[in-house]
């Protein structure tokens, strides 16, 4: 399976189950397939960032007026790290907790 394909399949496995696309992150490999692709660097009209490692952020709605988000690495061996954000926790403090949660995925996978 080719990696475009493997984003694909996330997002179509993510979306089944309620889940939106909120961002994309690539490695420049990726990026630039993705660029060859589509002559542009927007999955499913969500802008690409480069990263060291391919991966993917949902959000979706949870109970008692929560959102949930999930970091998925995008790869055969799946691997996600969850977060629930409280509604009135600030946009600032939620973006804190998520690029902690990519250092803590560019850690587990030894990407740098």
């Amino acid at each position: 399976m080719g990696r475009l394909d493997q984003f694909h399949e996330t997002l179509a496995t993510y979306s089944k189950h309620g889940w939106r696309l909120a961002r994309v992150l690539m490695r420049p490999d990726a990026l630039a397939e993705l660029r060859d692709a589509t002559g542009g660097a927007d999955f499913e009209t969500v802008p690409a960032r480069e990263f060291p490692i391919d991966a993917m952020w949902f959000a979706r709605p949870a109970e008692g007026g929560r959102e949930a988000w999930e970091l998925r690495h995008v790869s055969e061996s799946p691997y996600a790290l969850f977060e629930l954000f409280e509604p009135d926790e600030a946009e600032e403090d939620r973006e804190d907790v998520r690029r902690e949660m990519e250092a803590k995925m560019k850690e587990r996978l030894g990407a740098e």
